[in-house]
């Protein structure tokens, strides 16, 4: 029998399912998590580290980042099946830069976010770190993070001047993402609110099998490159059920990725739902078997976008949106081919991002601009087996038309308004 349970709001069921193709040892580790909450005599298999007792004060002014890293390397190289690191209600804990590293000895690295983290209030006081993120996972397996607590970037110092002290003219200089996780297989975000980061909320790198569920993510729509979720180089992601209002991209899908679900997503403002920008400097990128269903972006400054740089090689297939409702937003469809956002040096290219199988099923709502539905694929490899169907895009303004846009597209559209006559066959 299976129980549908919650450990510290971690579902252990839905773990389970993540893990279609697991191993023998990782199912009976998986069975020692469900036991050890339904059989007291189990539970030695979970050892608890509750970061007061390794030197935190929590005051929110107080640098605890020695205290973490030191109840960090107890959890982490316990020898027991589930190690509990404690961050406590009704607490701040102030955080420099920090990564927590692995591999564990423990199993399971389950982190109790009760209470409040919150980064440095200046940006000279990153100096001496590396600023392209405030606090990394990287090489956890197994890792889970749920709670009611907050992790707040104080981003704001960050997004008129990405850079720390004086920079030299024409530097380029990227701000910390919040929290970035680095080859970490197995992992579960559930519960939390991030808010205010110096540029993306989560970061997912070459990471395989995870789920984020129920969280919420928040910054102002004018603060740049706040993205909400950046997955790239992943594979069974999934990202469930939670608030995204943010800067940029909601959920960006990057290179590198396969099998991402992405469903019960309330998105805006924001820049939508985007996979790529894909083919940057020429590159060979990969994305594969998206399915991104039961969302609503309202106000946002894109919809579902597929944004590919002129140059690039490699393909984006197998991706679906469906169930999909825009309120106000502004070019609610987009394949974009000949992305160029800064709009300097964008020339035309002969290699191409190959775009197929791309559908668009059960989608309604409004849009801001005239244009609805873009198809802007590239003239050499074009798009190919597009399918729109039952898509119905009104004007949000009273009025006005929309219309529909091809370049190069090819496929079907059945039930849908605007009329994609533009779509080749």
């Amino acid at each position: 029998m299976l129980y549908n349970i919650n450990f510290e709001g971690v579902n252990l069921l839905m773990l389970l399912k993540s893990t279609a193709k697991f191993d023998i040892m990782e199912f009976f580790f998986i069975v020692l998590m469900i036991l050890s909450v339904l059989t007291p005599g189990l539970s030695s298999t979970i050892i608890t580290f509750n970061v007061l007792q390794y030197g935190a004060v929590g005051n929110g002014q107080t640098n605890d980042s020695p205290a973490f890293l030191k109840a960090w390397k107890a959890a982490c190289q316990s020898k027991s099946h589930i190690a509990r690191l404690i961050i406590p209600a009704k607490r701040t804990f102030l955080l420099k830069p920090t990564t927590f590293s692995g591999p564990c000895k423990s199993n399971y690295t389950y982190i109790q976010l009760s209470g409040n983290i919150v980064a440095p209030k200046t940006k000279s006081e990153y100096s001496g770190f590396h600023t392209n993120t405030w606090l990394g996972f990287s090489f956890v397996n197994g890792l889970a993070i749920s709670g009611k607590g907050t992790i707040d970037g104080r981003g704001s110092a960050w997004w008129q001047q990405p850079c720390v002290g004086n920079p030299q003219p024409g530097a380029t200089c990227r701000p910390p993402t919040a929290v970035t996780f680095n080859r970490c297989n197995r992992l579960q975000l559930k519960g939390y609110t991030s808010i205010n980061p110096a540029r993306s909320h989560v970061t997912l790198t070459s990471c395989n099998k995870g789920i984020i569920s129920n969280i919420r993510l928040i910054a102002p729509g004018t603060s740049p490159n706040t993205d909400g979720i950046d997955i790239s180089g992943s594979t069974g992601i999934q990202v469930l059920n939670s608030f995204i209002a943010t800067g940029d991209d909601c959920i960006a899908i990057s290179a590198g990725s396969s099998k991402i679900k992405i469903t019960g997503i309330t998105c805006g403002p924001g820049h939508g739902i985007s996979i790529g920008s894909l083919g940057t400097r020429g590159d060979t990128d990969i994305v594969e078997d998206v399915h991104v269903e039961n969302c609503t972006l309202t106000e946002t400054l894109t919809g579902v976008r597929i944004k590919t740089w002129q140059g690039g090689a490699g393909y984006a297939r197998r991706i679906t949106f469906e169930n999909i409702r825009f309120v106000r937003a502004n070019s609610p469809i987009i394949i974009d081919q000949f992305y160029c956002p800064h709009r300097s040096d964008c020339q035309n290219q002969t290699r191409a991002i190959k775009i197929s199988d791309v559908t668009y099923k059960g989608i309604v709502g409004t849009s801001l601009t005239d244009k609805a539905i873009n198809l802007s694929c590239d003239q050499n490899v074009g798009c190919s087996n597009i399918v729109l169907d039952h898509v119905y895009i009104t004007p949000a303004v009273p009025g006005q038309k929309v219309f529909s846009y091809c370049h190069n597209a090819h496929g079907i559209a059945t039930h849908t308004k605007p009329s994609v006559k533009c779509l080749l066959k």
